[in-house]
């Protein structure tokens, strides 16, 4: 592999951990799914270029497949859903942004530490593309549990996932049948995700996990 290559994919794939900043920092529920869109356009472009620099053809679908489902489909899905429900746009945190911020590049920095002791036989950019995307995965897992809002915590799990299509790629690809069943897991469980947020929102008048907290507070 040439430098050239190397770098490109790097980029990439440092370019996925920034925008789970992006995500990490916004307050605003549509702000929140346009960098989610940035996200998964990103991945697309990643899967893309490993495609290329493997010699695996298959990749490419992968790539297709993130690019038409998650950077497009689910997030004017998510759009509809929020007008339909007139939800509130502005998302409230467990914590400050600030300090959401600082655990996010602790977070980051732990899974640098981690990958690249743990994986000293294997090659550099499979090294450096396991740490970005356990780096990802543990940003999504952040941006569960610092959001009071359901929609907020499903964008959380959905970049979550894209960190472990990031990881099956980097490792020199997975078979395209996986590939194919991980997006339509996906893509159902955004249904399921959606008829859920439906149903909280007709009994509940809101979709803030608090809400839910309180209710199961009262029945006790």
């Amino acid at each position: 592999m040439s430098s050239l290559q190397f770098d490109i994919a790097h980029l990439l794939a440092g370019s996925l951990v920034l925008a789970s900043f992006m995500m990490l920092y916004q307050d605003r529920l549509y702000a929140l799914l346009n960098v989610y869109a940035l996200h998964a356009g990103v991945l697309a472009l990643s899967v893309a270029w490993q495609a290329y620099v493997q010699q695996a053809p298959h990749l490419y679908l992968t790539a297709l497949i993130a690019l038409v489902f998650k950077a497009i489909i689910i997030p004017v899905a998510l759009h509809r859903i929020i007008r339909r429900l007139g939800i509130h746009r502005e998302i409230e945190n467990v914590i400050g942004i600030g300090l959401t911020m600082l655990a996010g590049i602790g977070l980051v920095a732990l899974s640098m530490v981690v990958m690249l002791r743990v994986t000293p036989g294997a090659d550099a950019l499979a090294r450096e593309d396991l740490a970005f995307a356990l780096s990802v995965v543990l940003l999504g897992l952040l941006i569960m549990v610092t959001r009071r809002n359901a929609v907020s915590q499903v964008v959380g799990f959905m970049s979550l996932e894209n960190g472990l299509v990031l990881a099956a790629t980097g490792a020199k690809g997975m078979p395209l049948v996986v590939e194919i069943s991980v997006a339509f897991s996906v893509l159902i469980a955004f249904i399921v995700i959606g008829i859920f947020l439906f149903r909280i929102r007709e009994r509940f008048d809101s979709v803030d996990v608090q809400a839910l907290d309180r209710f199961r507070g009262e029945r006790r």
